[in-house]
């Protein structure tokens, strides 16, 4: 008999695909076999999954982009795409289904809707965003990675909180240096949409600094390429000791070195800066859909794990203050350590599992049995 099918279904950020691989990574280990169902966009970002995903790709669209014919062509792409969907549903019957949200996540949670199948979204942010809206009410599980979390009248959520990838949960809870006069680290993500603002304020922020912290700075800091060079170029002027990058790939370590962090209020931001443990100072995009990454910042704030700053209220002089008033206060700086991994959810993806389980009318114990 073949291993049971999970379909999961997710768009092109990494908000969507980071729980989405950390729950493929768990539903192959427990000898589940796993698709990810995505649109060419989406594609682009699967690196991070284990070889033995396979992706399908499925025609998606959004109404968010393009112009007039672009999205007069929505409707059709949708469809073309659902009915690929059930076609491949139809052949390979799948178990369950999980939608993570984003456009491409439409088509895989369309066509079990009409073949109904058991199916679930999970939903990063405090807010659902506009996919995870429309099928809210037609799933058969609704999970949330921050809560409290909005959702319509009626809809019953289960708080899993946010999966995190394997390396994050490896660097999970590490022990904390509170700041001191030595070595020390800041480290500074800004996210795929909201870099630039913190390239803008971040350098004259670590320069404002007092000399007796600059002196025992360095600054691992993400900037999109546009601004990668100014940046650099800045911290350089200022004999500061930066590493400015556009992506990097070992942020679990650099999170887990860093004395503070200063961030966007993305999902997988918030989960991984609450697992690990670590002081941050939180700017939530403001362009965000329903203000949703001020929602994702509450729970660190309400805990004393973070400083939030609105995006209108940023400048160098005040976030240069806040920076200043964590790094000179080891006491305080540790007690923001433990606030933060007091709300983290470091078995958010067990939890995830869990409900993929009850869906397939399975127990943990079961799918291992199945496996030996």
């Amino acid at each position: 008999m073949s291993a049971p099918l999970l379909v999961i279904a997710a768009g092109g950020t990494g908000g969507h695909m980071f729980p989405a691989q950390a729950l493929a990574e768990a539903m192959l280990r427990l000898g589940w076999r796993v698709k990810l169902s995505t649109d060419a966009r989406g594609a682009r970002y699967t690196g991070g999954f284990p070889h033995t995903v396979e992706i399908e790709q499925i025609a998606s669209a959004t109404f968010a982009r393009g112009g007039a014919l672009a999205k007069a062509a929505v409707p059709f792409r949708i469809g073309t795409g659902t009915l690929a969907a059930m076609s491949r549903m139809m052949r390979d019957r799948p178990r369950v289904v999980v939608g993570f949200g984003g456009y491409p996540s439409i088509p895989a949670l369309g066509a079990a809707t009409l073949l109904r199948l058991p199916r679930m979204i999970h939903e990063q942010n405090g807010v659902l965003g506009r996919v995870n809206q429309i099928f809210a009410k037609r799933v058969d599980r609704v999970a949330c990675g921050t809560w409290p979390t909005v959702l319509p009248e009626g809809v019953e959520a289960f708080h899993t909180g946010n999966p995190v990838r394997g390396v994050v949960l490896e660097k999970a809870g590490a022990p904390y240096i509170p700041p001191g006069d030595y070595p020390m680290s800041l480290l500074v993500m800004g996210g795929s949409q909201g870099a630039r603002i913190l390239s803008d304020t971040v350098p004259e922020a670590v320069a404002a600094l007092p000399p007796e912290i600059l002196r025992n700075l360095r600054v691992s800091h993400q900037a999109r390429d546009e601004d990668g060079e100014r940046v650099a170029a800045f911290y350089a002027e200022h004999g500061i000791d930066a590493d400015v990058q556009p992506f990097f790939r070992d942020v679990p370590r650099r999170m887990a070195e860093a004395q503070l962090i200063v961030s966007r209020a993305g999902a997988s931001s918030i989960a991984d800066i609450s697992v690990i443990g670590r002081p941050s100072i939180l700017v939530p995009f403001a362009a965000a859909a329903a203000d949703h990454q001020s929602a994702n910042a509450r729970g660190l704030a309400e805990a004393g794990a973070a400083v939030v700053i609105p995006e209108k209220r940023l400048d160098p002089g005040s976030l240069s203050e806040q920076m200043a008033t964590v790094l000179s206060q080891p006491e305080g700086a540790q007690q923001m350590a433990r606030a933060a991994l007091s709300v983290g959810k470091p078995d958010a993806t067990e939890n995830l599992v869990a409900l993929v389980l009850d869906l397939a009318g399975e127990t943990a114990s079961d799918a291992k049995e199945e496996t030996e």
